[in-house]
This record gives C-alpha cells, structure tokens and sequence, in this order.
C-alpha cells in the first residue's frame, strides 16, 4: 500500500480561539485582522480583569522567591537600562551563581524610582505562559511576555519604537501612554529605533495620536514602528506587554533565498570558481543570476519555514516524573493527549514537532492523525506500544479524563 499524500497539522489553534476577542479587543479575529493588524493603534477600555494573570504579589514572588538570573530582568530609570552587576549578587551556600537577583538591591533601586522589567514571563511564570500560547496560537506569530514595574511619577524609556507589535495590558496603577505615529513603519528586527534617535525626538515632540491613562483592565495595541513613552500615576503601575514576533514578507524571502541556495549547491556549475585574476563579477554575474532566478522559481521555503517557526517557541512543560509514572503505570485505560504547543504536523508517515520527529508504519498513521485533534484518549484505542513511544518521545503526556 503506497503513504498517501497527507498533512495534518495540530487543532491546538481551537485552544486559543476567543483569547483576542474576549480578552484583548472585543474584536473577533477577522475584523481585528481587516481593519486593526499591523495598520493602526486600538484602544480597548476594560477589556478584561487581568489579575488571574499577573498581579503585586506575583512580583514580589518571582524578585525574592525564584532565584531569577539575568537576563529575566532589566532595571531601567529615566530611559537608561542600569548595569546588571547594579542589582545582581552571588547566590550564596551550595550554588555556584554569580548574578542571581539580589532583592534589596532591587528595592533600593525601586524605591529610587526605577522600573522593573521582569522579562520572558512566558517562561517564568505558569498563567502568563498558557495565555501567550493561546495567543500566539490564534495569532499564527510567535508571543512573548515582559512585566513592566514601575513607581508612581516614573518613567522606564523614553520615547521609542519596537520592532515587534504590542499588546499593554495594565494590571495594576495607571500609566499615561503617548503615542505618536511612525517615523519608520513597519521596521524589521535589525531596524531599532536607535538608528533612528533623532527623527523619534522629533515626531514625539509633536501632536500625539493617543495621549491616555490606561486604567487595569484596559488593554492597548500598537503595531510595530509606532513611538510610544509612558509614566506611571499616582500608585505604583503594573503592566503587561506581550510582544508578537510578526512573520514578514521579508523574513519569507529569506526562507525562499536559502532554500534557492540549497538547491544551487548540487550545480555543479554553481560551485566552479570564478576565473583567475577576476577582479569583480564580470561575466559570471550573470549566469548567476540566470541559475539562481531559476533555483528561487522551483525552492519550496515551507520545511525551513515550519522548522525556524518551531524553534521560536517552546512546548507546554513536561513533568518527568509524571512522564515515566504515566510509562510505567500504562494500561489500555490510561488517559493521554497531545503535549501542548508542540506545532505537531504530519506529512506523510512524518510527524515533525518541537521535540523532533517520528516515522510511522501504515498501520499507526490513524492513530497518530486522530491525536492531533488534542482531545484526550485512552491507550487501548490509540495502541498501547504506540502510546508508549509517543510518551517516551515526549510527544503525548498523561490526561486527566
């Protein structure tokens, strides 16, 4: 029996589904995608209680309680990023580490009137990870999450752009936001705004698009290349930023050139040497480009595409001791279902992941495309030598029914 020719990717996106609207922007995806993305700043006023997400006391925890290194942590006062060796200390008895956070040095620094940024919550901290992944689900682009601490009267940076898009969700405080258009639009990730330091001084000094207070609850988007600078109000001012790494058409066209590439490296022509004494293209320019239009019209960019995407993130945490009970405890009634956040797809008898690939007979191709629909499942149904592998694999976790 030949493999059919399938691809099945993982319905985790069915996970993520509602998070933009119901909490970010009252805005189904569609319309959002149509008239907001990646175009113009949007406002939401009491989109949602975030507290369940971040608050004061998850602060304290992560400065005093985790043991947090650099660089999960910036300090920041009137748009300078102090040194790390400013609030950073060895870690004491039994642990060799030289630049854990140092708390009283952070209060100090806090209490002077600088900000904390806690940075990659989405790694630190359990309900900001799941959100962002349900985010970046939905989004299709790669989310990751900053806190921003600051105290009253205060401000972090001073006018600026990202070269990512944005969402601010204020926990905690008020913070005034200004925000002015751009002076490079859409810039691309080696494009900061300090190549551009006087043209951003000089837009923010004009008529802002939005000068506002958020309040918590309230959530505000902005598209990358937009200035934007903030100072907290009367109360110490907490807030989110989730940053989206957006794809671009650029970063596909440099998928597309090194796929070319890799297909120019079996012409044999293409790795002859230019001529001795050349001292510039010449001639050879252009069978170079003559060979190289036609590598770029027949390079399929999609599996670096997909391998570069799935390095962007990283799967849903993975107990190991939960693992290997849930191996050797594994009945037919045992409860398992798709790792999350694995970016799973199957081409053919391949399935490619975030945690590596498997090949699968004929026979186990059901089963494994019935896994993707990240519901949970017994073993007996699904094969119990194949629920042990995908286990071992790290690719199916146990479920609770």
């Amino acid at each position: 029996m030949s493999t059919p020719p399938l691809t099945l990717q993982d319905t985790d996106a069915l996970a993520g589904a509602g998070v933009l609207e119901a909490r970010l922007t009252g805005l189904g995806r569609e319309e959002f995608a149509r008239d907001i993305w990646a175009r113009v700043p949007l406002l939401a006023r009491g989109a949602s209680d975030f507290s369940d997400l971040f608050s004061a006391s998850a602060v304290d925890e992560l400065v005093s309680r985790r043991g947090l290194r650099t660089p999960f942590l910036r300090v920041a006062k009137d748009g300078a990023t102090l040194p790390d060796a400013s609030f950073t200390a060895p870690a004491g008895v039994g642990a060799t580490v030289g630049d854990q956070l140092d708390d009283t040095a952070l209060w100090r620094s806090f209490a002077d009137g600088a900000t904390l940024v806690l940075q990659a919550l989405q790694r630190t901290w359990d309900p900001v990870a799941q959100f962002t992944s349900r985010l970046a689900t939905e989004l299709g682009h790669p989310v990751q999450a900053n806190a921003y601490v600051t105290p009253p009267q205060n401000r972090g940076f001073d006018a600026h752009y990202d070269v990512h898009d944005v969402f601010v969700l204020q926990v905690a405080g008020a913070k005034r936001w200004v925000i002015h258009e751009p002076v490079l639009r859409d810039p691309l990730r080696d494009q900061p705004w300090t190549e551009h330091r006087a043209a951003v001084a000089e837009a923010a000094a004009g008529r802002p698009y939005i000068d506002t207070v958020l309040e918590p609850g309230d959530v505000l988007y902005l598209p990358r290349g937009w200035l934007h600078a903030a100072q907290a109000q009367g109360a110490v001012s907490i807030h989110l930023t989730l940053g989206v790494h957006a794809w671009t058409r650029h970063a596909l066209a440099e998928q597309l050139t090194r796929a070319a590439l890799a297909l120019l490296r079996d012409d044999p022509r293409m790795r002859g040497s230019l001529p001795l004494g050349a001292d510039g293209p010449g001639d050879d320019l252009r069978i170079v480009r003559e060979h190289l239009a036609a590598a770029l019209a027949e390079a399929d960019p999609a599996p670096l595409f997909h391998r570069t995407r799935r390095g962007q993130a990283r799967p849903a945490p993975l107990g190991p001791l939960a693992q290997l009970a849930a191996v050797d405890h594994l009945t037919p009634d045992t409860p398992v279902r798709l790792r999350g956040a694995l970016e799973a797809r199957l081409e053919g008898r391949r399935l490619t992941t975030r945690v590596g690939w498997l090949d699968f007979t004929e026979r186990e191709l059901p089963s494994v495309a019935r896994l993707l629909d990240g519901a949970v499942h017994s073993a007996g149904r699904l094969g119990p030598d194949l629920v042990d592998r995908l286990l071992r694999a790290g690719v199916l976790v146990p479920a609770a029914r």
